[in-house]
């Protein structure tokens, strides 16, 4: 994680983008009063958002948990897909 002021990051934006775009790093950019803000790739926050959707209800949550649980038991189906 790289923790860095506001100064810095106006100065080095693109380098700090492409350091979070390209080494899956998270930017917190310190502020005054503590008004902080993070810098993530839309790839992090898209997968975060994921998780948080699956973990919000505490059926679907339960239900990949028992999907994990079924596939680590090796008790999976295998089928075919057709065009």
């Amino acid at each position: 994680m790289i923790a860095t002021d506001f100064s810095n990051v106006r100065n080095n934006l693109k380098e700090v983008c492409d350091r979070v775009v390209h080494d899956s790093d998270i930017a917190v950019i310190t502020r005054k009063n503590d008004e902080n803000v993070v810098l993530m790739s839309q790839a992090q926050y898209d997968n975060l958002m994921e998780n948080f959707h699956i973990r919000k209800s505490k059926a679907n949550y339960e239900w990949l948990k028992e999907s994990v649980r079924q596939a680590e038991d090796g008790k999976l189906v295998d089928f075919e897909v057709e065009d």
